[in-house]
């Protein structure tokens, strides 16, 4: 078939796409593929042509389905191999992830940063607050008796105690849901 003035494209795809199709489709399995495999092959065949005689036009339209079928099949090998690699690849970190958060001990990560926290805000706090704080919550001595030391009121225990655990408070805020959930999961 030579393309004169009388041919058209709705010619050439009147002739050729039912068949072309079908033989493309049983090789892609996927219709849109198809229909775009067979279209650009059409296009093809029409501007090759426009430029010269082509005769037979069943080979040459073969050939060129045939190749672009492989080139498409063989894209869609590349692109499942890169997939299957990006999977491999995301499931090994993944594990990776979740076994070292199995191993972790959050009391283990937390603990030193969190004393040195509180070193630090007990160094901070006046002289008497942070010695009555440290009697009170280390030694388990009692308001009375840090009271009768210091020659204050219990109500002064008190306030030095409660300004103590209101600097601890803030400088732990980040950390307190933490400390409660982890006092949680000890219980």
């Amino acid at each position: 078939m030579y393309l004169n003035q009388a041919n058209s494209f709705n010619e050439i795809y009147t002739a050729y796409y039912r068949k072309s199709y079908l033989y493309v489709k049983s090789y892609v399995h996927d219709d849109m593929a198809a229909e775009d495999i067979v279209s650009d092959a059409l296009i093809k065949l029409w501007e090759r042509m426009k430029k010269d005689a082509v005769d037979p036009v069943r080979p040459f339209l073969f050939s060129i389905l045939k190749n672009s079928t492989l080139d498409y099949l063989q894209h869609q090998t590349i692109k499942r191999d890169v997939h299957g690699t990006i999977e491999k690849a995301l499931t090994r970190e993944l594990e990776i992830r979740r076994t070292s958060l199995e191993s972790s001990d959050p009391n283990e990560i937390f603990s030193k940063e969190i004393q040195q926290i509180i070193q630090k805000t007990l160094q901070s706090l006046p002289e008497k607050t942070r010695e009555i704080f440290l009697l009170s919550r280390f030694e388990n001595k009692s308001y009375k008796e840090i009271a009768e030391l210091f020659d204050i009121s219990q109500k002064g225990v008190e306030y030095h105690i409660s300004q103590s655990i209101k600097e601890l408070r803030l400088a732990l805020n980040d950390y307190l849901p933490l400390i409660g959930f982890f006092s949680f999961l000890n219980y």
